[in-house]
């Protein structure tokens, strides 16, 4: 005797209802195990029982059901040549590639996306990336649908929000021409660009299509003998559309490695509004998440100009400058760079006006490691500084890097115990950071009264 729900339709049918009942016993264990009534997972699996029932009575898979809100087919016994080759299921909006193969547009529109430039099914590098609609395709899928009673919700609805049409594209290229036209061409576009590349992550990919792309972006700054020549919106669009353009994962290198882009983003710190100067250290802090990017940038003399840039203090800068700094530092060899263009002196008379102490004391901690810069915290009265800190600020992270800056400085410097075991006897301030700080605070607090501690017994011994 047969077991209860294999049906005659074929092992495509088979597979179907096995995939069915075993979403439906995932649905019924969380309605059980919920100690509330879950509504949605009640009404999936009214759902898929009524999809069981449909292929029980041995119908034409013309079924569906709601999944995460979307109606999606059932597609047991849809021909191979109406389904994506990326996601298995009915196409909607088939289009073709460069190679002749047809994919549904919102799965192909994610694998290019994601930095692939080859064709899924035949692994052929693209010599180009636009879709184009497969109508004969579509035709046959529709009438198949009709024919058997499957109703397919509009495409559209199955793209991404910021998917690319041709259109774009062709939008994209007449922008890029226009950065070599007038002056009113060139503010328009770079205006246009901006706003493009900050809405829709798929734009800023166009840029990793097209070697040209990003040169003829930046062609008004490189035209001009100097950064004053340029016009001060113009300047700021095409800075912060690089900006845009880094935060792109897949554009990093590319656009770091383009020779003109570093230089440029050298020159805006230096020039140009405070959103301009804001928006170049911005970029190069996210540029900086590469470390091939940090030596490059490193090498080219950017922490000068970004060092420059924090001591003049802008209040719009200061965060973004700080944090390209850092992230730079993680290199070793930029640590030495920061260091030779005065980053412990500008940084240290920032945190002794206590302005931006957080994100400056972990720079600080940072350099700590260079020799240099210990000697340099000493002389330029390091010590006491960070004793202040500790004693006035509640932030235990800033307690640590304050604590383990001194650690080390102390270690580098005989000398400047006698501030510290003044310290202590006055205010009692690494005792307290022993007993009550981070565990790091602690055990570099605990080392240096150690150490303190032995001072004195050898005095009393002498």
């Amino acid at each position: 005797m047969a077991k209860s729900g294999v049906l005659e339709g074929g092992p495509g049918l088979v597979a179907k209802t096995m995939e069915l009942k075993r979403e439906l016993h995932k649905l019924v264990k969380v309605i059980v195990d919920d100690e509330d009534v879950n509504l949605e997972a009640i009404d999936k699996a009214q759902q898929m029982l009524s999809a069981l029932k449909e292929l029980k009575m041995n119908k034409y898979p013309s079924l569906y059901f709601h999944n995460n809100s979307r109606r999606e087919v059932v597609s047991g016994a849809v021909p191979e040549e109406f389904k994506c080759p990326l996601s298995k299921e009915l196409m909607r909006d088939p289009v073709i590639v460069a190679t002749g193969q047809t994919y549904d547009r919102s799965f192909i529109q994610k694998w290019l996306k994601s930095g692939n430039r080859t064709c899924p099914r035949t692994q052929q590098v693209l010599s180009h990336t636009i879709l184009t609609p497969n109508h004969l395709i579509k035709e046959m899928i529709s009438q198949w649908c009709k024919n058997h009673g499957i109703r397919l919700s509009d495409s559209a609805q199955y793209l991404d929000e910021d998917a690319l049409t041709r259109d774009d594209r062709d939008q994209f290229l007449s922008l890029l021409e226009k950065m070599s036209s007038t002056l009113s061409d060139q503010k328009e576009a770079a205006r246009e660009m901006r706003l493009l590349t900050k809405r829709m992550p798929s734009f800023r990919a166009l840029f990793g299509e097209s070697c040209s792309a990003i040169p003829q972006l930046l062609s008004p700054l490189s035209q001009s003998k100097s950064q004053n020549e340029v016009q001060p919106d113009l300047h700021e669009d095409i800075i912060t559309t690089l900006l845009n353009l880094s935060i792109h994962d897949n554009n990093k290198k590319l656009v770091a490695e383009t020779p003109m882009v570093i230089p440029l983003l050298m020159d805006a710190l230096r020039s140009g509004t405070i959103g301009t100067r804001s928006n170049a250290a911005a970029a190069l802090f996210t540029l900086s998440a590469l470390d091939s990017n940090k030596e490059l940038i490193g090498k080219s003399g950017a922490l000068k100009p970004l060092i420059d840039l924090l001591e003049e203090g802008h209040l719009l800068a200061v965060k973004d400058v700080a944090s390209a700094i850092f992230n730079l530092c993680i290199l070793h060899e930029n640590k030495l760079r920061a260091v030779r263009d005065g980053a412990v002196r500008v940084i240290l008379k920032k945190i002794m006006n206590r302005m931006h102490v957080d994100e400056l004391l972990s720079i600080l901690a940072m350099l700590s490691t260079s020799q240099t810069a210990v000697e340099q915290m000493g002389e330029l009265g390091g010590v006491e500084c960070l004793l202040s800190i500790i004693r006035e600020t509640s932030c235990a992270r800033n307690k640590e890097n304050c604590i383990a800056i001194l650690f080390t400085i102390c270690h580098s410097d005989r000398s400047k115990w006698k501030q510290v075991r003044d310290e202590e006897n006055t205010y009692g301030t690494i005792s307290k950071l022993a007993e009550n700080g981070s565990s790091r605070a602690k055990r570099k607090a605990s080392g240096i009264l150690e150490r303190l501690n032995r001072a004195i017994n050898l005095t009393h011994t002498a």
